[in-house]
C-alpha cells in the first residue's frame, strides 16, 4: 500500500501558541525543535513512500526547511489537522492508497505506532479511517486525572466495542470511575485515512460533540463513519504528548530517561 504521512503543524495554538517551534533538549542536551522532533518520529516509521510537513505558517515552513523537510503551505482555514491533511491530499498531483496524519505535537511516537496503524486500517476494510489507542498504566491513568484536577487539558482517551469499532472519544478519564485498576485506554492522536473518507471529511457538517470536545475524529463517529481502534503498545517505551507548556518538562525527561538525542 502507497503511504503517505502527513505532519500538520500550526503556530497560532490556544493552549500553547507557537508550539511546533518549542526547543526539547535530548539525552545529551542537543535542543531540536518539536516539528524536527516530529519529523524525525515520521522518518522511522518503515513502508512510508514520502513524508510532508503541512503549515499555514512561513516560520515553521522556515524552520522545516532548515533540517530538510519537504512542506507543504495550506491555508488558514482548516479548522483541525485532518482538514489540513484533506487539502494536502488535493495539492498534491500522487495518488496514496492511506494518508497518515502525524500530530506535529507527538514527537514521542514509536515507528511502530504508525505500522500497527496502517495494519489496522488494511484490516478493517468497512473502516473509514483507524486511530490507536493504549492501555494506560495506572501512573499514566492517575497524570491523566491529576491534569484535570489542576484545570489542564491534557491527554484524550477512548472507549470501544469488543471489536475496536470506536464508541466515543473525550478529553475527560473515561470510562468514570472511582476504583483502582479501572481500566483507561489513552487515544493516540495519529490517524490513517482512506483517501475518499478523507477527501468527503471537509464537507461532512460538525456536530456538537465535535465542537464542544474539541476532537476532530468525533466528525466521523457523529456522521456514521466508522472509526477503527488498533491498539498498540509501548514496549517499554514511554509515551506522552506536548499539549500544555508544562508538557515540556515531562516529554524532555522521557527523551532523557530514554537516551533519545
Amino acid at each position: 500500500m502507497s503511504v503517505l504521512i502527513v505532519i500538520p503543524a500550526r503556530y497560532a495554538s490556544s493552549r500553547f501558541p507557537g508550539k511546533p517551534l518549542v526547543e526539547l533538549k535530548g539525552f545529551s542536551g542537543i535542543s531540536k525543535t518539536l516539528i524536527r522532533r516530529s519529523w524525525d518520529a515520521a522518518m522511522a516509521v518503515e513502508g512510508v513512500d514520502r513524508v510532508v510537513v503541512a503549515t499555514d505558517d512561513r516560520r515553521i515552513s522556515r524552520a522545516a526547511q532548515t533540517f530538510g523537510a519537504e512542506v507543504v503551505m495550506t491555508s488558514s482555514n482548516a479548522r483541525n489537522g485532518t482538514e489540513r491533511c484533506a487539502e494536502v491530499a488535493e495539492k498534491l498531483s500522487d495518488q496514496y492508497e492511506v494518508i497518515c496524519n502525524l500530530q506535529g505535537d507527538a514527537p514521542l511516537t514509536p515507528p511502530w505506532f504508525m505500522e500497527r496503524l496502517i495494519d489496522g486500517l488494511r484490516a478493517a476494510p468497512d473502516a473509514a479511517m483507524a486511530t490507536p489507542v493504549m492501555k494506560c498504566s495506572p501512573e499514566a491513568s492517575e497524570r491523566f486525572r491529576e491534569d484535570r484536577r489542576n484545570g489542564r487539558v491534557g491527554a484524550t482517551t477512548a472507549i470501544f466495542t469488543a471489536d475496536k469499532r470506536a464508541i466515543y472519544f473525550s478529553k475527560e478519564v473515561l470510562p468514570f470511575s472511582g476504583a483502582p485498576g479501572t481500566v483507561v485506554y489513552h487515544h493516540i492522536g495519529i490517524y490513517a485515512y482512506r483517501p475518499t473518507e478523507l477527501r468527503a471529511y471537509t464537507a461532512l457538517p460538525q456536530g456538537w460533540l465535535e465542537k464542544i470536545e474539541g476532537l476532530e475524529q468525533l466528525r466521523f463517529i457523529e456522521n456514521g463513519r466508522p472509526v477503527q481502534c488498533v491498539e498498540v503498545a509501548s514496549e517499554g517505551r514511554e509515551f506522552w504528548e506536548l499539549n500544555n507548556p508544562e508538557d515540556t518538562m515531562r516529554i524532555e525527561s522521557i527523551l532523557e530517561k530514554s537516551g533519545i538525542e
